[in-house]
């Protein structure tokens, strides 16, 4: 192994990298993604790293290893790429947004406004996809009510936000616990501790304003245009809710997550039949490839954007998201294993004095200032996850709890910075400036609960005795496999 880097060359790394995601991320007009910049960050960590005695294979070996340690999630989103194509063809997403929309209210206009956005992005696990089409037709609805857009989008991406992080479908959801070294389901059920709240909050926030503004009557014309669009392109009923229902069953029987998930494309693969008979033949192409709902061609701006969220690019869809994240891994595998994460995270964590409110206040707020400088919630996600592991592991906090954390800020913020990548499409799908961050009332109370759980330990899982002697075992494991990579 080479000898300790230098804090102005490990400064320097992460400089280069800003550079580059910037570069790439916003002065690019024709391309928005990171991948060759995290590439090319990669190259110059690892020339940072040979000229103080670090060799490649070394350095090889821990990119190996850090794409190891996402390789569940990285299947986790293969599978859920053939469940949407399963579910979108199959009416099971239509039926769930249908349903949804009939419950909408005038006089509940924001509460519901949340609450089918939460149903639709679970369904979906897409924030993105929630905003730009349900989000764009209750945008309609409540100017029509006499709403500001900036309240509707914020009960929008409050709802879009919740879903985004709950559902397995989500790739955020996937990742997060795939840094962090807990599982999926685990993962879930331990975010509701802190974005059950919040949604509470939020929805209660939601009513007293509707409440206070005494409802009102609308045109529902856009409505009802929404509900036909549903209908006269698939079947919906009641029936079509047992795939979600389903995986939702498997993720409170502990069930594991790629056969619960696989099951759930399963499942959907009747329901494809049901739409249309002829469509069986056609069940490898739509999974692999996905399924799209014809648009009319003079069709309005809101079945439009409709029309792309009752479409799904099947497997093939998710592979822009495992390239980001395997790319991610060439940076974060060199600069973790030649110390230069752990040489940051160091003297970050003295800004946590060793206490456990410090180090989960310290992880959200970095997750905060990746989303700013690095623009990407993968990154916020990825990065701070890879400096704070051992940290947690050491003050014997479960990996779950690190999961929790990264998701509390890294998902949850990044719509609130408007060059971020998750900043901009919101603002741009919603036709809002940041005046509707006080309306996401999910988005900034969440990190608050977060890290108030840090100080008073209120639901902060501790590992045992055994788990932890585990995790030193798998470090020492690790840095053995790196030292016989170095001498081959």
């Amino acid at each position: 192994m080479g000898k300790k880097i230098p804090m102005w060359q490990c400064i320097l790394v992460m400089v280069v990298l800003l550079v580059l995601l910037y570069l790439s991320i916003m002065v690019d007009p024709n391309e928005d993604k990171a991948h060759f910049a995290l590439i090319l960050s990669g190259a110059f960590a690892a020339i940072i790293a040979a000229i103080n005695g670090w060799k490649w294979p070394f350095m090889e070996q821990g990119i190996l290893a850090a794409i190891n340690r996402t390789m569940q999630a990285i299947l986790i989103l293969a599978v859920v790429g053939l469940m949407l194509g399963s579910w979108v063809a199959g009416g099971v997403v239509p039926s769930m947004m249908y349903f949804g929309i009939k419950v909408i209210s005038p006089s509940i206009f924001l509460f519901t406004a949340c609450l089918l956005c939460s149903i639709v992005s679970l369904a979906t696990g897409s924030s993105w996809s929630t905003a730009g089409s349900m989000g764009v037709a209750l945008i309609g609805v409540g100017t029509a009510l006499g709403y500001p857009a900036i309240m509707t989008a914020g009960a929008v991406v409050s709802g879009a936000y919740f879903g985004d992080k709950m559902s397995p479908l989500s790739d955020t959801t996937n990742l997060a616990p795939a840094v962090a070294g807990s599982t999926l389901f685990d993962h879930i059920k331990h975010m509701v501790f802190t974005t059950g709240p919040s949604l509470i909050i939020a929805l209660a926030v939601y009513l007293v304003i509707g409440f206070t503004r005494g409802g009102g009557s609308a045109n529902m014309d856009t409505v009802q245009e929404i509900l036909g669009f549903i209908t006269d392109n698939f079947n919906v009923g009641i029936l079509y809710l047992i795939p979600p229902v389903f995986v939702i069953v498997a993720v409170a029987m502990k069930l594991p997550a790629l056969p619960s998930l696989l099951g759930g494309v399963v499942l959907g693969i009747p329901f494809i039949a049901m739409q249309d008979s002829s469509l069986l033949k056609q069940v490898f192409s739509i999974t692999n490839y996905g399924w799209e709902t014809a648009v009319p061609e003079n069709a309005s701006m809101v079945i439009a954007k409709l029309g792309g969220l009752l479409s799904s690019a099947g497997m093939q869809g998710m592979m822009n998201t495992i390239s980001l994240i395997l790319c991610a891994m060439v940076f974060g595998g060199i600069v973790d294993c030649t110390g230069i994460m752990g040489t940051l995270a160091q003297a970050l964590l003295k800004l946590a004095r060793g206490t456990r409110g410090g180090l989960v206040t310290v992880t959200i707020v970095s997750c905060f200032i990746v989303n700013v400088l690095c623009s990407d919630q993968y990154l916020a996600i990825i990065l701070p996850g890879r400096m704070y592991k051992e940290a947690f592991e050491d003050m014997r906090l479960a990996p779950k709890n690190l999961s929790r954390c990264l998701e509390d800020s890294g998902t949850i913020t990044s719509n609130f910075i408007p060059w971020n990548t998750c900043g901009a499409t919101m603002r741009s799908f919603l036709g809002v400036g940041s005046g509707y961050i006080p309306y996401a009332v999910l988005n900034w109370v969440n990190p608050l609960i977060s890290i108030f759980y840090g100080f008073t330990g209120i639901t902060m899982t501790k590992m045992t005795e055994e788990e932890y002697q585990k995790v030193l075992q798998q470090r020492e494991e690790d840095k053995i496999a790196a030292l016989k990579a170095l001498e081959a």
